[in-house]
């Protein structure tokens, strides 16, 4: 736990590090429990275990300090379903609140969907992979870093 001023509790000291460095662009994946996150990391990305934790809380707290980028379509991605979940109507009720957290962060952009396999191969391109406790299916989420504006930088 962080004992600091202004820093959720929640965010680890590594995860605070992590966040700092990412510079413009960089992505960083939030992992549900049933994401492949050590064996995506082996050769690629740092890994960051937070197993307690749901992504809308971590989420929540990481948008209070993580920039997210304005210069691409969506700073926000999740795993689409697999078409044999689309055709069984699959709701996936986690989004609804990612898209809440993330329109309070002031992003007003839709989530983008990536294909299962694709959202595995740019998850090895990422910055860090973030191992969560999150038990909703179809509950991994890709952030994008943005800027900071020189006068919002203290």
């Amino acid at each position: 736990m962080v004992v600091l001023k202004g820093i959720p509790s929640v965010l680890s000291p590594e995860l605070l590090y992590t966040l700092a460095k990412m510079g413009h662009g960089d992505e960083l994946v939030l992992a549900d429990a049933n994401f492949p996150s050590s064996s995506t990391c082996r050769h690629g990305p740092a890994e960051i275990r937070m197993d307690g934790l749901n992504i809308p809380e971590l989420l929540g707290a990481i948008l209070k300090l993580l920039p997210l980028d304005t210069y691409v379509e969506s700073p926000a991605a999740v795993m689409d379903l697999v078409d044999s979940d689309k055709q069984r109507g699959v709701a996936v009720p986690v989004w609804e609140t990612y898209s809440r957290l993330l329109q309070e962060a002031g992003c007003h952009k839709p989530l983008e969907k990536v294909e299962r396999f694709a959202f595995y191969e740019r998850a090895k391109n990422a910055y860090a992979i973030v191992a969560t406790g999150e038990t909703s299916l179809y509950g991994n989420l890709i952030i994008t870093k943005g800027v900071l504006p020189a006068d919002e930088l203290c």
